[in-house]
């Protein structure tokens, strides 16, 4: 199987959101202590794609592990760790032929319905979304608010990323509430500094799990 290891921020890119480049957010993400970058990307072409894919890998470089939001093309093109897939996109049993059983495979979730059926597919781990209201994507949901997470973690025993609206206020009620790791764009990219907001986030997970 695979080494996934989901224990605190969970990074993804986003071009449009970033103010020094994906590649520089990147790195400063994994010097920050992230151990999973995602490279999302949906306005490109997909020669564009999988050129920025490759250096994105390179930056990881066996210090993170790499996804890639939904492209399987892109993802095999690069020989990435594996994927991220939404509800709409590629099913996951096509995914893992296509993939194999060595890659990672995560899938969005919205309810425990969604969850229950996650676990029962086979991905590696959910990504429970939108817990809080977020402006980071145009199809955005409802939010779902934390106590979801609860009780997905008491039906369903895989890693959960807790996505959408989260900041350094709310961060300690998510982890409380059962989650192994968050993403918030918003909070990181439109920040000055990329890793500083990291740390940041990193060293409230870590006293948040303490407790």
């Amino acid at each position: 199987m695979n080494n996934l290891e989901i224990r605190n921020y969970y990074f993804v890119t986003d071009s449009i959101l970033s103010k020094k480049g994906i590649y520089n957010d990147a790195e400063a993400a994994i010097n920050a202590g992230c151990r999973i970058v995602q490279y999302r990307e949906k306005n490109k072409s997909t020669k564009e794609m999988i050129k920025e894919a490759k250096k994105i890998k390179n930056i990881c470089n066996g210090r993170a592990i790499f996804l890639i939001d939904d492209r399987v093309d892109v993802a095999l093109a690069v020989n990435a760790d594996g994927i991220h897939i939404g509800q709409d996109d590629i099913p996951y049993n096509v995914a893992r032929v296509l993939l194999g059983n060595d890659k990672i495979i995560g899938l969005t979730v919205h309810n425990l319905k969604e969850s229950i059926e996650a676990k029962k597919l086979g991905v590696d781990y959910i990504g429970l979304a939108p817990i809080f209201k977020t402006d980071t994507k145009e199809d955005t949901r409802n939010p779902i608010g934390v106590n979801i997470i609860k009780t997905v973690k008491k039906n369903v025993n895989i890693p959960l990323v807790a996505v959408g609206g989260i900041n350094k206020k709310n961060l300690c009620d998510v982890i409380h509430s059962g989650a192994e790791a968050v993403v918030s764009i918003h909070a990181i990219l439109n920040s000055n500094d990329v890793y500083n907001e990291i740390v940041g986030f990193n060293k409230i997970i870590k006293e948040c799990k303490a407790k």
